[in-house]
């Protein structure tokens, strides 16, 4: 059977996201069947860094998420990076925000380095 979004539920964690009037400034997705449904959002990078999917995860499964990630990017259309984490340990705060520093162009922190 082939995968599907629950693309209001989705929307909506996403918008929470974007949504400048609340603090939320992460969402998960994971699989419920043949359903990809919000797993969570929040504040903590801590929490989302559980959300990973992790090393102990098949080849076959990788290849899946890799095609059905184009469901959630019709939902999540704007972002500065897309990663391919592998290994928690990639997901550490301070590459990924030099990660995104770059993405967006002009890095005005440099000046002070």
């Amino acid at each position: 059977m082939a995968t599907r979004i629950d693309k209001e539920a989705c929307r909506e964690a996403y918008n929470l996201v974007r949504d400048d009037n609340t603090e939320i400034n992460w969402a998960a997705f994971k699989y419920e069947g043949h359903m990809i449904v919000p797993a969570g959002q929040g504040t903590d990078y801590e929490e989302f860094k559980s959300q990973c999917t992790g090393e102990n995860v098949s080849g076959l499964q990788r290849a899946k998420i890799s095609t059905d990630k184009t469901l959630v990017k019709d939902i999540v259309q704007n972002f500065a990076k897309e990663f391919m984490i592998s290994d928690a340990r990639e997901l550490e705060e301070d590459y990924i925000r030099t990660e995104l520093k770059k993405a967006g162009g002009a890095n005005y922190d440099a000046q002070g380095e």
